[in-house]
Order: C-alpha cells, then sequence, then structure tokens
C-alpha cells in the first residue's frame, strides 16, 4: 500500500477538508463566499464523479464528494464545471490552472463567467493545496 488516498475517495475528500483548514486563511481566499461542483466525466470506474466545495467569507464550510447516487449530485451550486477525469486529475495536481482549462476549452462552466473568472486566483490556491495530499490517481 502507497500510503496515498485514492483520487476522488471519501478519504481522499476528508484529507482535503483538513488540509485547506488548516492551509488556507480567509484572507487568502480573499474572504469569498461562493460554491462549486466539479462534474468529472470518463472516470476510470466509468461512473461520474462530482466535488463540491462551498466556501462562506473565505472559510471552507462545505466539501463533498460522490456519484449520481449521492447527495453532492444534488447541489445546486454558484458554479457548475464540467470535464473529464485527466483534466481534473491535472487540475487536482496543480499542473493545470483553472482559467488556462477553462480558456483551452478542457472544461466547461455554468455561471457567471466573468466572477469565474475572476475568482480562477483563488481556485488556483485551494488546488494547489489539493496537490499536497498524497493521492494515486
Amino acid at each position: 500500500m502507497s500510503g496515498n488516498y485514492e483520487y476522488l475517495s471519501q478519504e481522499w475528500m476528508d484529507a482535503v477538508i483538513s488540509r485547506v483548514r488548516d492551509s488556507l486563511t480567509a484572507e487568502e481566499m480573499k474572504h469569498v463566499s461562493s460554491s462549486m461542483v466539479n462534474i468529472v466525466e470518463n472516470c476510470p470506474d466509468g461512473k461520474r464523479r462530482y466535488i463540491y466545495f462551498r466556501f462562506e467569507n473565505g472559510l471552507l464550510e462545505e466539501a463533498l464528494v460522490g456519484t449520481d447516487d449521492d447527495e453532492v449530485a444534488s447541489k445546486n451550486p454558484e458554479f457548475r464545471i464540467i470535464g473529464d477525469y485527466d483534466t481534473f486529475a491535472k487540475i487536482s495536481k496543480a499542473e493545470l490552472g483553472a482559467r488556462s482549462a477553462l480558456m483551452r476549452n478542457r472544461i466547461k462552466l455554468k455561471g457567471n463567467m466573468v466572477k469565474a473568472l475572476r475568482l480562477s486566483s483563488v481556485v488556483d490556491k485551494l488546488n494547489k493545496i489539493i496537490a499536497q495530499v498524497p493521492t494515486d490517481y
């Protein structure tokens, strides 16, 4: 066993939550209040997976991961971001920035594009913390 978390598992999300809460301050997150769900298509197991984050005043209030059968699939966030597994894996490893992925049509956004672009630097901070979680992709 590698000691890493399986990407998109509940254990991985628990580690992400802990790392984000320990590492990111409200100031670093620009006191943002927003929510997003990443809809991850073409996962290795054939299922569609969801990664949901909700921040209030720059602090992580809620984070969920799951499939179509889980609570996360019914969330109604400010932003819905759709892409394939490989793209989200690169974003989660901080190998690909959110803005770059959007501009290259690697992900699709449902929500206010102007606000999303304004928040992309905050999302990249989040992804740099996520990248620190030891993960098997």
